[in-house]
């Protein structure tokens, strides 16, 4: 019998009884039972502890056949329907060749669940890796790794040792045919398919069985992800090896998860490179791609970073040599500047001495070696890019998955297409009939998902514009309340200004609308992509991720392209303000903090980019921990032997088929913030830096100790994630030079310097910069309400940042041809910046090859040896038929056998 239930506890009692026969000790083997003292009878059940099988075990009750899939069910109110589909379901497993085992819901610590346990024997396992056209070794490779390079004793701190990093030969390898099963290295059936590929194997099976009895084919009721969804089954889940803090018993085991946790999941190891071909090994190529990937940025962001800090740090070195800031914050040029107000009736006339603190902090950002980071992250984030192809091109050798994608496409289909597509038409390459959808289908579908998406795009930019009316509106708040600083707000007063107040308040408020959108647009997204009814996972995936990064793009970067190209440019001028939705509205457009708008753009990329970063770690670390802390509270404090491996595997989180997807949009979207607006911050990819050494070990804890095995899949690259990063690396050369030109006043300070400036210096650029009007001639709307006697009988003019001729002149408050010169100097900077950094990209990218050259003639050489080898294989076997047919045939006929033998091998 191939299924083995729950049995009653004195039946227990016999068959642990005839166990001892053969096991003494349960530190010989994990799976069977405790001695019994030589002393000891049996009791009745006094006696139960001490015969209890260990349970911490991945292997059926005969310590043999291992368990390759978990499904767990609970009996409630709709038993019967449920019990009825558990039986056809479970029968129809049967009949495909799969073992099952059941353990009672009186053996589980809720006395609620029942576990049904799943063995795929060798003919099973045979059957369909010739169906999924598994890669397995014919013969151990003898092509040499690479030679150690010189110096390479100073990695060795950063390395694992060789077991860890090679947990296994490397072999050549040759898609599994069952009929040349003596063609691979068929060393133990038992260990011959690693479980990575033995729960591949079943979960394909448990996605395409029916759970329709015979005679009523129902084409809905197939897969074990409806029956998950219906409540049939509560989990589905292949187990982990060990407990992650401890090997296990069972030296037939490999423990993995224990050295995965070990060498790769701690803090401590955040120096150490990653285990890539154990994290392959144990859980699939696809989250090995994805470890990979992180860990490849994350080394190359090194490099950014420490560029980062040289420019940051020039900033700070260059303090005390920075003119504008000294005249600003002299009494007797930026004190006795008055400004006009920033505001409508609450702002009032201020000196422009008191943006002193303001212009020294913009000068941190905005110097000469912005612009060089600037044009350094242009090309670094193409070396990235084909360095990480290369990279990519070597694992995908290393991994077997060169050809994998062409071959796996029509196989990847997915169980939802076949269920829910009716309509069959015949495929032109395979000859078969396959289901499609209808082009007025597909039509009526992608239009409503592409409604879907622009209304949800729509009401991002609905909440962007109302957070700028907020900060419109705020502005003036603030402005009434700061009035005077170091009297009103004595400890932190000085620091405080209306423009980095409502900023600050605005971008917190702006990262709260966008998690609160991003919640919301999560499950809308997926219930779109599921309506278009996608042929293959991959397409799945592909269409979800253009779906999700287009609304993250939007979500995540509006509120910075809002600070780096509209704020401050559509001000006009006192007596000609523009108002955002006109004057009605009295909401008058922002002017940029006087200390410049890029300190401004500084604050929210900071805000939103660390805000995201903080909340994602949260959310990663802690709220799986509480979670099966709580779900995990009742077996906590039971022994080992009797929490049993599938119950500890239950409580833990499942990894859904989108786990993967969002950690993938967590750090593009990170990149897309080093990359966008770097201009802006160049401490951008130090941040990022740091997040990503923390992410990685996060990842891996999560992976190790608090959620499922995720069932292996196969990837050979990051999938379109490739294209979005490739698309934001073209964007991001634009928009940091926009910022350069537009937001930056790096421009201006150049033009009056070579221009306009008296011998060669920056002296007397803040008064050059700031245009004269004409107090009396200002609107009453836009005078303050209460006016300053202070400077009512001083002056009868104010100032203001554009440059545009005084009051009095027969161009009076047009633009001067100084704010042409320099607008034409800003259009040259962008046309040349953008022209020779994406020349260097596209010179980079043309000279460094996408395949390393040795990877190239690895491959090759593999062919060659798989068709060399094979056909060695074939003589082999014609010898023996020939023989055989030799033996056999009648004698009359030897001779004619015997010549036709001498030919065969001559020409073969």
């Amino acid at each position: 019998m191939s299924r083995i239930t729950g049995k009653a506890k004195d039946e227990t009692l016999i068959e642990l009884q005839n166990a001892t026969d053969s096991q003494t000790t349960d530190e010989n083997n994990g799976n069977g039972v405790s001695s019994l003292s030589e002393k000891g009878t049996l009791p009745g059940n006094t006696e139960t502890e001490k015969l209890q099988p260990n349970k911490d075990t991945v292997f059926f009750r005969d310590g043999v056949r291992r368990i390759d899939f978990v499904l767990s069910y609970v009996d409630d109110k709709d038993g019967e329907k449920k019990q009825e589909r558990r039986r056809a379901f479970e029968a129809n497993l049967e009949k495909t060749g799969l073992e099952l085992e059941t353990e009672d819901k009186s053996d589980s610590k809720d006395q609620k669940t029942y576990f049904l346990k799943i063995h795929a024997p060798w003919e099973v396992l045979t059957t369909y890796a010739d169906v999924l056209k598994v890669k397995v070794p014919f013969k151990e490779s003898d092509i040499p790794h690479a030679q150690e390079v010189p110096l390479e004793w100073l990695s060795h701190p950063f390395r694992l040792p060789g077991f860890i990093m090679r947990p296994q030969p490397d072999y050549f390898t040759y898609p599994f045919d069952k009929n040349k099963t003596d063609f691979f290295l068929i060393n133990d059936k038992d260990s011959f398919f690693p479980p990575s590929t033995r729960n591949r194997i079943v979960f394909y099976i448990l996605a395409r069985c029916p759970y329709f009895k015979e005679g009523h084919k129902d084409k809905d009721k197939t897969g074990i992800k409806r029956l998950l969804s219906n409540g049939t089954y509560t989990a589905a889940f292949p187990l982990h090896d060990c407990r992650y803090w401890k090997k296990a018993r069972n030296a037939e085991c490999e423990s993995e998860r224990f050295n995965l946790y070990n060498h790769w999941a701690r803090f401590l190891c955040f120096y150490k490179e990653q285990p890539l071909n154990l994290i392959r090994k144990y859980y699939g190529e696809k989250i090995g791609i994805y470890f990979a990937w992180l860990g490849f940025y994350t080394e190359m962001l090194f490099f950014a970073a420490v560029m980062g800090v040289i420019c940051f740090t020039y900033g700070v070195l260059s303090y005390d040599d920075n003119q504008s800031s000294k005249e600003i914050c002299d009494a007797n040029i930026g004190g006795s500047i008055l400004m006009c107000p920033l505001c409508d009736k609450k702002c009032r006339f201020w000196k422009l001495n008191s943006t002193c603190l303001s212009s020294w902090q913009s000068h941190l950002f905005d110097n000469e070696g912005t612009v060089f980071f600037a044009i350094f992250m242009g090309v670094w984030v193409t070396l990235f890019l084909e360095f990480w192809k290369r990279r990519q091109a070597r694992l995908e050798y290393e991994w077997d998955l060169v050809d994998f994608e062409e071959e796996q496409q029509q196989l990847q289909m997915r169980p939802e297409f076949e269920i829910r597509c009716n309509n069959r038409r015949l495929n032109k390459i395979t000859q078969e009939m396959e289901p499609y959808l209808p082009v007025t289908s597909k039509c009526a579908r992608f239009c409503l998902s592409t409604a879907t998406v622009i209304f949800w795009i729509s009401l991002i930019v609905a909440c962007i514009i109302g957070v700028i009316a907020y900060r419109l509106a705020v502005y003036a708040a603030f402005a009434s309340i700061i009035k005077d600083p170091m009297r009103k707000i004595q400890v932190v007063g000085r620091f405080i200004t209306p423009q980095l107040a409502t900023s600050v308040t605005a971008s917190c408020i702006n990262f709260v609308i966008i998690m609160i959108l991003n919640f919301f647009y999560e499950r809308v997204a997926i219930w779109i992509t599921d309506m278009e009814i996608p042929k293959t996972h991959l397409e799945y995936e592909n269409r979800l991720t253009m779906k999700m990064f287009l609304f993250q793009f939007v979500n995540y970067y509006s509120s910075c392209f809002y600070v780096a190209f509209f704020k401050g440019k559509f001000v006009g001028f006192p007596g000609g303000y523009s108002y955002m939705f006109g004057k009605w509205s009295n909401l008058r457009n922002e002017e940029c903090d006087p200390g410049g708008c890029l300190i401004e753009l500084t604050t929210q990329l900071v805000i939103v980019m660390a805000g995201k970063q903080l909340w994602g770690n949260i959310q990663e670390a802690l709220l799986p921990l509480m979670r099966n802390w709580w779900s995990g509270r009742k077996g906590r404090h039971h022994p080992e032997n009797h929490y049993s491996r599938w119950e500890q595997d239950n409580v833990l989180l499942n990894f859904t088929q989108l786990g993967l997807f969002y950690e993938y949009l967590e750090m593009v979207v990170q990149f897309g913030f080093i990359t966008l607006f770097v201009a802006s911050f160049p401490l951008a990819p130090l941040l990022a830096l740091f997040n990503n050494i923390l992410e990685i070990r996060v990842d891996a804890w999560k992976f190790t100790t608090q959620f499922r095995r995720p069932v292996a899949s196969k990837a050979r690259n990051i999938g379109a994630w490739q294209e979005i990063l490739n698309a934001v690396a073209i964007l991001s050369v634009v928009t940091n030079a926009f910022i350069m030109a537009f937001t930056s006043d790096m421009i201006p300070r150049m033009v009056f310097l070579y221009a306009y400036g008296k011998d060669a210096s920056m002296m007397g650029y803040v008064d050059n910069s700031l245009s004269i009007y004409n107090i009396s001639q200002i609107p009453e709307r836009n005078m303050p309400e209460e006016r300053d006697y202070l400077f009512d009988n001083l002056t009868s003019t104010c100032r203001y940042r554009d440059y545009r001729y005084p009051p009095g002149h027969h161009k009076e408050y047009t633009h001067t041809m100084q704010f042409w010169h320099i607008l034409a100097a800003k259009m040259a900077f962008i046309i040349i910046m953008e022209h020779v950094v994406f020349v260097v990209k596209f010179f980079v990218a043309w000279l460094i090859p996408d395949v390393p050259s040795d990877v190239k003639a690895r491959f090759k050489r593999e062919r060659y040896l798989i068709q060399e080898y094979l056909h060695k294989y074939e003589v082999e076997k014609l010898k023996i038929q020939l023989s055989a047919s030799f033996i056999t045939a009648p004698q009359s006929d030897v001779s004619l056998t015997s010549d036709t033998h001498e030919l065969l091998s001559e020409c073969l």
